[in-house]
């Protein structure tokens, strides 16, 4: 089965891959890899911002590391031209916007992950990082960058 057909049944919708708000680009590829910029979180054309702990909850963490995982698998696809390229998902930097008393970072980047492995399956799986930062750029609740083994 095809990516794009695996989307569909999941009723899954990519949003449009944003632009840099910075002198980067989204994605490179080096040796095989795609390195993926960190994405941020959009609900509804919105950025979703907050700080988890202290005005946000881990359910909202939750969403936004999901949505920044559908803004990494649209620029993977803007990248390559088709998600059917990607051999592994290879790993995910996630980086929460959170109190110093909040512990729960692995959680909430789970809204990433388990997006990759009900995507890609085995090929989706992928090893992690998961840190609790002070602040992100645009007061972003999360932000997930990647890094993507690509096929051939």
């Amino acid at each position: 089965m095809s990516i794009e057909a695996r989307l569909k049944e999941l009723d899954i919708t990519l949003p449009v891959a944003a632009a840099p708000v910075a002198a980067y680009v989204p994605a490179v590829l080096a040796g095989g890899l795609l390195h993926v910029s960190g994405q941020l979180p959009f609900r509804d054309g919105a950025l979703m911002t907050g700080r988890l702990g202290e005005d946000r909850d881990l359910d909202y963490g939750v969403e936004a590391a999901r949505r920044c995982g559908l803004m990494l698998l649209a620029q993977i696809e803007a990248a390559l031209g088709s998600l059917d390229r990607v051999e592994h998902v290879v790993k995910l930097g996630a980086f929460i916007n959170s109190a110093a008393d909040f512990t729960d970072q692995p959680k909430v980047a789970n809204g990433a992950s388990e997006l990759m492995a009900e995507v890609f399956g085995d090929a989706g799986r992928h090893a992690r990082s998961a840190v609790g930062v002070p602040v992100l750029p645009l007061g972003a609740v999360v932000e997930i960058d990647a890094i993507v083994q690509v096929k051939g």
